[in-house]
């Protein structure tokens, strides 16, 4: 088989045309062809969800460090609030 590929290719092509049917090997290369497909788009979307929740985050990140520089009302104490802070 290793020296006439050729004489290997044309049997083949003739299953093929003949029969109508795809060879076993050229079925499993399709099956993993299609799974490979589906994993990267699996990926690509994942990819794209971790980008968006980078930006959100990123985003909160930088509303919080610019409450922080600014001035804020001072709450009274009442009873059952806990400050995560003490008051400035």
């Amino acid at each position: 088989m290793k020296r006439h590929v050729d004489l290997k290719n044309e049997f083949y092509e003739r299953v093929r045309t003949e029969t109508r049917q795809v060879p076993e090997p050229e079925k499993r290369l399709r099956e993993t062809v299609t799974r490979l497909k589906e994993t990267i788009a699996d990926q690509n979307a994942e990819i794209q969800d971790l980008r968006q929740r980078i930006t959100r985050l990123t985003l909160a990140a930088a509303v919080l460090t610019h409450d922080q520089d600014q001035p804020g009302p001072v709450l009274k104490d009442i009873g059952n609030i806990l400050h995560l802070r003490p008051p400035t």
